[in-house]
């Protein structure tokens, strides 16, 4: 999995509703996603396979229809490696700050 593809698909503001859309309702079909959205039943399958690809989507076939489902690792392996890095650098300034600050108290 390439997080270059994670970024390329949450990039667009369609696939992040598709996204929310399956975070309140997993497991829909293609026929139950295309209900939400304004646009042609091609152009959000073109979509989900966008989502598939970046592995942000998985499906199962049932019969004749196939399920969309969320799947969150991706985002949280976003999550560890970027906002992470960024938390721990801001927990750090702040323990920096308040070491300093108590030096300074008479």
């Amino acid at each position: 999995m390439s997080m270059d593809a994670v970024f390329r698909a949450l990039a667009d503001p369609t696939r992040r509703q598709l996204l929310d859309s399956l975070h309140a309702r997993n497991g829909q079909t293609l026929n139950a996603l295309c209900e939400r959205m304004e646009m042609t039943r091609q152009a959000v399958t073109k979509h989900l396979a966008i989502l598939e690809e970046a592995k942000l989507v998985t499906t199962v076939r049932k019969g004749r229809e196939k399920e969309h489902y969320l799947n969150p690792v991706p985002i949280n392996d976003i999550a560890e490696r970027w906002i992470g890095k960024f938390e721990r650098h801001r927990l750090d300034a702040l323990s920096d700050l308040k070491k300093r600050l108590e030096r300074e108290e008479p």
